[in-house]
């Protein structure tokens, strides 16, 4: 996603976006090496004037605001404004085409709006649902998001599949969908190309999911409470869960969602713990470049405390409803922004190898979580 600027002192980049880390190659000279490393994917230029991002913003927030529209219609409300977003903008970038005019508020949406938003959802989750979730249905949780993400992580070096896309689809599917995507993107530093093609295979196999699963509480005799733990811990995106979990009745249903909510938590320590292996293996290969400014991306921290001040303060539903929708709109809008700078060539360049390690991992963590919750009770 966006590509965070290395050597200046600003924040790092988010969730899609792409903050410092580890692009750059390996040949040749070392000051090659680090000029190469140095160098953002989207150069980004802060003295750009305020009124140069409108044009940008405004095309980005449209896009957004008819992917809520879209929503309302019948078949399409099972999908997350997210991801209709995406698709309407890389709908219009390889039809009609971006101006270039729209470039600087593109970046700053992938950049600075994506990483508020992220932050943000802080805001919807709190300590006490981890609790709620009882530690049989945390260690079901904890479990195969570790095993989902190490699975397909082995799993893409065997087929073949680019580290950085197999990263990002391991993200995306061990812990909440399009959000993930882009937020481990801050490390992982994909082209937007590969965060497109992950963002679209946690789509297809969530949506997969969110119509069969309802398929199996009576085949496999799972209880309400069973059946949502299933659903909540290995179902991609929070609609999906959702609409798939409550087809089950409301007890499965706010369990599915708060199992979900407990997984989406657990973002923060992996993008801190990616960042941290990054930075490992940055000083092993003696790129010196990096040691001014390791790539944690702070945005993480500031989900972090929003999350604490979520477990201290009680808000009202009506105010609570509107931070939901306001995140998931500045989302929307970020998540348009990447598809308006998508090459539909490039992502299909990419072949079938990576939608074969989406499948794979999508079986995994369905698998895996069901047999713990059988196991664990």
């Amino acid at each position: 996603m966006e590509h965070e600027e290395h050597g200046r002192g600003q924040g790092l980049g988010l969730e899609g976006a792409v903050f410092d880390g580890t692009a750059g190659g390996g040949k040749g000279a070392r000051g090659a090496a680090a000029a190469h490393a140095a160098a953002p994917l989207h150069p980004v230029h802060p003295a750009h004037p305020p009124a140069s991002i409108v044009p940008g913003v405004l095309l980005a927030g449209m896009i957004a605001a008819l992917a809520f529209v879209l929503r309302t219609l019948p078949g399409v409300s099972n999908f997350s404004p997210m991801i209709i977003a995406i698709l309407l903008g890389i709908a219009f970038h390889n039809i009609i085409g971006t101006p270039r005019r729209a470039k600087a508020g593109i970046t700053f949406s992938l950049r600075r709006i994506l990483r508020a938003a992220i932050v943000l959802l802080g805001l919807q989750l709190s300590f006490q649902q981890v609790i709620a979730v009882g530690l049989n249905g945390l260690t079901v949780i904890v479990l195969t998001l570790i095993g989902t993400f190490i699975f397909t992580k082995w799993a893409g070096r065997w087929l073949g599949v680019d580290a950085k896309l197999s990263e990002l689809i391991a993200a995306g599917t061990s812990i909440c969908g399009a959000s993930a995507v882009v937020a481990t993107n801050a490390v992982t530093q994909g082209h937007d190309e590969e965060v497109t093609y992950a963002v679209a295979c946690v789509t297809v196999f969530g949506s997969v999911s969110m119509f069969l699963y309802p398929l199996f509480p009576a085949l496999l005799h799972l209880s309400p409470t069973a059946y949502g733990v299933w659903a909540g811990a290995s179902i991609h995106e929070i609609a999906q869960v959702v609409a798939a979990a409550f087809q089950d009745g409301q007890v499965a249903g706010q369990i599915a969602t708060v199992a979900k909510l407990s997984r989406v938590m657990m973002l923060a320590p992996l993008v801190l713990t990616l960042s941290f292996l990054a930075n490992q293996r940055l000083r092993r290969q003696g790129r010196h470049v990096y040691h001014k400014r390791p790539p944690l991306p702070y945005f993480v921290l500031g989900f972090i405390a929003f999350v604490a001040l979520s477990s201290v303060v009680t808000r009202p539903p009506v105010p609570k409803y509107w931070i939901v929708q306001g995140t998931t709109f500045l989302l929307s809008l970020a998540l348009a922004a990447m598809g308006l700078e998508t090459d539909i060539r490039k992502v299909l360049a990419k072949g079938a190898r990576p939608i074969a390690l989406g499948a794979a991992s999508w079986l995994f963590i369905s698998g895996v979580s069901l047999g713990l919750v059988y196991l664990l009770g």
